[in-house]
């Protein structure tokens, strides 16, 4: 029996201090880094890891494309940080909002050779975080550094990578809705101290036989402000009167908004899309990947509510991958075309050619 922290639940404690723009310390081999993300730190703490020795720039691999430097490690580039340029400067070189007014940032210094798992455990974080994916670190190993706890990378790294935190339902309540006065809510909350997600149950649905459900990702805009530049409201108030003239079944609502980048992210993708960028476009100029989801937890939450198999309304094949490889079986994908107008005709034409909706 232990009370020490388990792996998860001290990558929880970094995400936390990643958004309030806290140092952490990391031990990889005989190497001692402190690492911090680019977004949130403060001058004065960037101040200070500059006085214990040259800083670098972590970005990934797609960020460091649009700015036309090496990828130094494959899917992740360092670039050491000029001494007459500041914070001002690693905004600049994170953040793509300017990229039109300030097009030429270089040039840049590439690092090449020694490690980088830090630096890519740090950008991994920074995405957790829902920060933009951007971090600085120094090398501490010759310092004699005071008030850090050094956490070994090693421990906790197979969990940065291949996150599996185990989520647990935590209450539930019938809650009569519009198209359903039969209805109940479950919470599901991670054991990691992560977003909870929801699950809206309609009618009686046997546990014997594929249900018809409908996996959704929070849009904060679509879903409850009206937003046109998407079609995820009408697929969600779809979805809900499909599951109620069905009789019953199971709306999964994810909290990954913004294709799991977050909102912030989600606007400053929108703000690029106003550039004429299109959505995947505008994600990787940000540092992100197309889709930054994870589904199988939704498949892990309709295990935990009995269901072995799926009627699956999506117009995306990766759920339906996502839910068979998770143990669900999909037994038949059902086609939910709704909400197209002019103003997100581009949007869900993207949708089609890059990420193979079947639209």
């Amino acid at each position: 029996m232990t009370i020490n922290l388990t792996a998860s639940e001290r990558i929880a404690r970094i995400r936390s201090d990643f958004r309030m723009g806290v140092a952490v310390a990391f031990l990889s081999g005989e190497e001692k880094w402190l690492v911090a993300p680019a977004e949130t730190i403060t001058l004065s703490r960037f101040s200070g890891m500059r006085k214990l020795g040259s800083i670098e720039l972590a970005i990934t691999d797609w960020r460091a494309q649009t700015l036309s430097t090496w990828a130094t490690d494959g899917d992740i580039a360092r670039l050491a940080i000029p001494e007459d340029k500041g914070l001002d400067w690693i905004h600049s070189v994170s953040d793509p909002s300017d990229d039109f007014n300030a097009p030429l940032k270089g040039p840049f210094t590439p690092i090449f050779g020694g490690k980088a798992d830090v630096h890519r455990a740090a950008l991994a974080i920074c995405k957790m975080a829902h920060l933009i994916p951007s971090a600085i670190a120094v090398n501490v190993s010759n310092q004699d550094i005071k008030g850090f706890d050094f956490i070994d990378l090693e421990k906790i790294s197979s969990m940065i990578f291949n996150p599996s935190s185990q989520l647990t339902e935590v209450s539930a309540a019938n809650v009569p809705l519009q198209v359903s006065e039969v209805s109940r809510v479950h919470v599901f909350r991670p054991q990691d101290g992560g977003e909870e997600h929801y699950a809206i149950e309609i009618g009686n649905p046997d546990r014997e036989k594929p249900v018809l459900s409908r996996l959704h990702s929070a849009c904060f805009t679509g879903d409850l402000i009206g937003s046109l530049k998407c079609d995820c409201g009408h697929q969600l108030k779809a979805a809900l009167e499909a599951i109620s003239s069905d009789g019953a079944g199971v709306l999964l609502y994810m909290n990954q908004e913004g294709r799991g980048i977050g909102l912030a992210n989600k606007m400053r993708a929108y703000a690029l899309q106003n550039q004429g960028f299109d959505t995947v476009e505008a994600n990787h100029r940000l540092g992100f990947e197309d889709d930054e989801r994870n589904f199988k937890l939704g498949a892990e939450i309709l295990r935990l509510m009995g269901f072995k198999s799926v009627r699956l309304m999506t117009n995306n094949p990766a759920k339906v991958i996502s839910m068979e490889s998770a143990g669900v079986n999909v037994s038949e994908r059902v086609a939910l075309k709704v909400g197209s107008n002019p103003l997100n005709q581009k949007y869900l034409d993207t949708k089609a050619k890059k990420s193979g909706h079947l639209l």
